[in-house]
């Protein structure tokens, strides 16, 4: 196991159900989460630039640009709103039976450091940050694809046993895990730290 002070700034983690799971809920988890996939996307970045999650990305580029400053009011709001993305991803992938909460952590734990702009964050690297990524974003569409199929077989594995197959979590999980890192790294800016290429923590 690293040493915290080598670990990477973006940790996660999605806790192994310590009950089975309920089929009835996991058999309609496609119209379960459309409320909250709502939600979602009314604050997210991805929805329009006139929303208050554009400054998910824009506000902190501008900053570190400009002013090599990092405001710890959108790095809160950065991190929140990860949070709540993190969550619902769960749900979508059968993770977990709780409904995801916009607040509360629940069984998905997600932790990103506070950068010290001036020593951790260099002011242009924002600027190459998208080329640099390109590489995880072609494997991430591969472990896309395979964390999808991830999902269906433990659907069906659910509605027939309760459980979902615990080799299927850790991959599933380490997919979120490796995205949630990206996301940190290139979108929303908290370090400069290229993500390791791994599943595991």
């Amino acid at each position: 196991m690293a040493r915290q002070e080598d670990a990477y700034p973006v940790q996660f983690s999605v806790d192994y159900p310590d009950r089975d799971l309920d089929r009835f809920s996991s058999f309609f988890r496609i119209f379960a989460i459309i409320p909250v996939r709502i939600a979602l996307g009314l604050v997210s970045a991805g929805a329009t630039f006139l929303t208050a999650g554009w400054l998910v990305f824009g506000g902190p580029l501008v900053m570190i640009l400009f002013r090599q400053k990092y405001p710890g009011g959108w790095f809160d709001w950065n991190v929140e709103l990860l949070k709540f993305e993190s969550r619902v991803g769960a749900y979508a992938s059968l993770l977990r039976d709780e409904y995801p909460s916009a607040d509360e952590e629940q069984a998905v734990h997600l932790e990103i450091q506070y950068p010290d702009t001036e020593m951790d964050l260099d002011r242009w690297h924002p600027l190459v940050k998208s080329l640099l990524a390109i590489p995880h974003y072609i494997v991430l569409f591969v472990l896309g694809i395979g964390m999808l199929f991830a999902v269906i077989i433990a659907w069906f594995a659910i509605l027939f046993t309760g459980q979902y197959p615990r080799g299927l979590h850790v991959f599933v999980v380490g997919v979120m895990r490796w995205t949630n890192r990206v996301t940190a790294y290139m979108f929303i800016l908290t370090t400069d730290q290229y993500p390791p290429f791994q599943l595991k923590p």
